[in-house]
This record gives structure tokens, C-alpha cells and sequence, in this order.
């Protein structure tokens, strides 16, 4: 699992640890496109395999410094097939991690990490999605 900290100089969750990337659809793009776009553009990486692991995820979180999201965002796993090559404008560090050591460290230091991401690991139906997804890719 590909896991990405937030650059310091982000108005929300400045330097915590997150998911891979984030985004949302532009006008006329499909969710897979627009994960394909925000791969291209967060990490510089292509993927294939896309699949949804949870695809009525919604949150609302309060950022310390008053910042409030209220979300609907779609959860997709894929298969990463380039190299990372970060955009420096977005991320600041990344870690290849297996889930068992990711839901882990989420569940000891939730603060260390964006809320929507505790929230996402949370959900049963997401993390046996996120499982068995993992589990195809290795056939």
C-alpha cells in the first residue's frame, strides 16, 4: 500500500500521513479517470486495475486550525506500474507499506494521520475490499 505525508504548506492536515492521493472529478470525467489524473499529477505514477473499495465514503472533519471538510469521496484501489516521482508540490514523503502494518499504526497513533483516512480503515467492508483487492493482484 502506497501511503503519502501531506506537504507542510497545506491549509489542511499539514504533514500528516495519508492515503496515496486525493481529488475529485472534473466536469465529464469518470471516477477512473479522474483517479488516473490525480496519480499522474500527486505521485507521477500510471496504474492500472482500478477498483472501487469504498464508494460511498463520506466524512466530515474539523482541521485544528478551523478548516471543515464535509465530503463525499469515493475510495479506489490500483495497481501502481511506474516509478513514484512525487510532485513536490503536493508530497512531501512516501511509504510502501503492507495493510497489516498500515490498520496498525492507524489504530496505536490516529493522530499522525488525515482523519479521513483512520475513518476509511474503520470501515469492515472497506478494509475486506481493500484485502481481497490486494490479495487479485497477487494472484
Amino acid at each position: 500500500m502506497l501511503v503519502t505525508r501531506r506537504l507542510l504548506g497545506k491549509k489542511a492536515w499539514p504533514g500528516v500521513w495519508t492515503n496515496s492521493v486525493c481529488g475529485h472529478p472534473q466536469q465529464g470525467e469518470t471516477f477512473e479517470q479522474a483517479v488516473t489524473r490525480r496519480c499522474r499529477f500527486e505521485l507521477g505514477v500510471e496504474i492500472s486495475d482500478i477498483a472501487p473499495v469504498h464508494p460511498a465514503f463520506r466524512y466530515r472533519a474539523v482541521a485544528p486550525n478551523g478548516i471543515v471538510e464535509n465530503e463525499v469521496c469515493p475510495v479506489y484501489a490500483a495497481r501502481v506500474v511506474s516509478e513514484v516521482q512525487p510532485n513536490d508540490d503536493e508530497v512531501m514523503d512516501y511509504q510502501w507499506v503492507d495493510l497489516a502494518t498500515m490498520l496498525s499504526a492507524l489504530a496505536a497513533t490516529p493522530w499522525a494521520f488525515s482523519p479521513w483516512m483512520v475513518l476509511e480503515a474503520e470501515n469492515r467492508d472497506a478494509r475486506q475490499a481493500l484485502t481481497d483487492f490486494v490479495a487479485r493482484l497477487r494472484g
